[in-house]
């Protein structure tokens, strides 16, 4: 027993020295020099703080320095004129349609989550509100229309005749590729074009010489749809559903009921 408790002891008594060697003497940390912390990241958020937020990348978001060592790659130009934005929401919503939307919603919603690493916000959750919007007055534009289907129907061998009712027979035209192909990101990009939307849209593409291959076609059709969010989010969805009956569907080819 007196040997079991001698050598507990000496364990104890081993441990608490290496502690304490192992602890710095606080007399001695105070005479270390500390590293002194660069105020350069306080001073710019200072510079920035009169800007608005689309403006500029958070000082504290960026890496102190750069991945990407002698690149070769070409800068993308991207717009920053107010100007130019103003003019491309009037082209697609109409007159005071730079009046529709708050200045950071404006410049968020032609944001891509590629340009500046997502740093200044991005518009996916736009986008994804503005598509289901768009998609489902696609569908009921097309349960409006009139049916394309053939009036004579096949005559049946034993004479049975098929229910017929005037609010069934447009549902022919509630057919998935039909949609697909007139809502495609091929048909909302050309609509995009018409609007200018390729000058104001925020995006990093992969290859900047080679737009069509860096998906500029799938990056409009997304910013479409996050304009349409944008609308809905501020303005509601009565809104969001006129402009984009009006403003796309029509354009794109879909009968609009009146």
């Amino acid at each position: 027993m007196a040997s079991v408790l001698s050598t507990r002891a000496v364990r104890t008594a081993s441990c608490s020295a290496c502690r304490s060697l192992a602890r710095p003497n606080s007399i001695a940390a105070g005479l270390l020099p500390r590293r002194g912390l660069s105020t350069a990241t306080e001073d710019a958020a200072v510079n920035h703080a009169d800007k608005p937020r689309w403006s500029y990348t958070p000082p504290r978001a960026k890496a102190p320095f750069s991945l990407r060592l002698n690149s070769n790659r070409p800068e993308f130009p991207v717009n920053s004129d107010p100007k130019v934005l103003d003019r491309f929401y009037i082209l697609m919503l109409g007159n005071d349609g730079d009046k529709m939307l708050s200045e950071e919603t404006k410049w968020l919603a032609v944001t891509h989550k590629s340009f500046d690493q997502g740093r200044r916000g991005f518009n996916d959750r736009l986008a994804f509100l503005g598509k289901r919007i768009v998609q489902l007055q696609a569908s009921l534009a097309l349960v409006q229309s009139p049916s394309n289907a053939a009036n004579s129907a096949t005559p049946d061998a034993y004479g049975r005749v098929p229910f017929t009712h005037p609010a069934l027979d447009s549902l022919d035209n509630l057919d998935y590729n039909t949609k697909s192909f007139l809502t495609s990101k091929t048909k909302l990009s050309e609509l995009a074009h018409k609007y200018d939307m390729q000058r104001v849209v925020r995006w990093c593409p992969r290859k900047p010489n080679n737009l069509e291959s860096s998906g500029m076609d799938l990056v409009l059709a997304h910013t479409m749809y996050a304009v349409i969010g944008a609308i809905s989010l501020e303005k509601g969805n009565a809104v969001a559903n006129k402009v984009a009956r009006e403003r796309i569907l029509a354009p794109l080819g879909f009968k609009i009921a009146a």
